[in-house]
């Protein structure tokens, strides 16, 4: 889908219209860089392809789902080569981005330090003078 220029363009309302108190999460390839480019907070969240590829591998398998850890990988790397030469926004942390490679994270490590970022970064952080 983001790679039809005319899908986004559609998209990018409904998407903005998302965008409101307490706040929103947003997850995609270019939210930073193209959706919210003036969110408070942006985390480019990564992990590498071989524990993407281990990630999905485990959901797959507890579904019932049969697959192979080296196509899931093969899968993830052509997408990322894909998505980061692509002309349309390319794959890319924004330039305010806080950089976030939770290959050896837990979920509840991963989601304490966005939270952490969100205290310092956010509309709610306490004020440098009153700490």
């Amino acid at each position: 889908m983001s790679a039809h220029a005319a899908v986004r363009r559609a998209l990018h309302d409904a998407q903005l219209a998302f965008r409101r108190a307490p706040g929103l999460v947003a997850d995609g390839r270019d939210m930073g860089t193209v959706v919210f480019p003036d969110a408070a907070l942006k985390v480019f969240l990564t992990a590498s392809a071989a524990e993407r590829a281990e990630r999905r591998h485990k959901q797959l398998i507890s579904k019932g789902i049969s697959t192979s850890i080296e196509d899931l990988r093969a899968d993830l790397e052509v997408r990322d080569a894909r998505d980061k030469g692509r002309s349309v926004a390319p794959l890319k942390p924004a330039e305010d981005a806080m950089l976030l490679d939770n290959s050896h994270l837990s979920i509840d490590q991963s989601v304490q330090q966005v939270l952490a970022w969100w205290q310092r970064r956010g509309p709610f952080a306490t004020p440098p003078e009153a700490v």
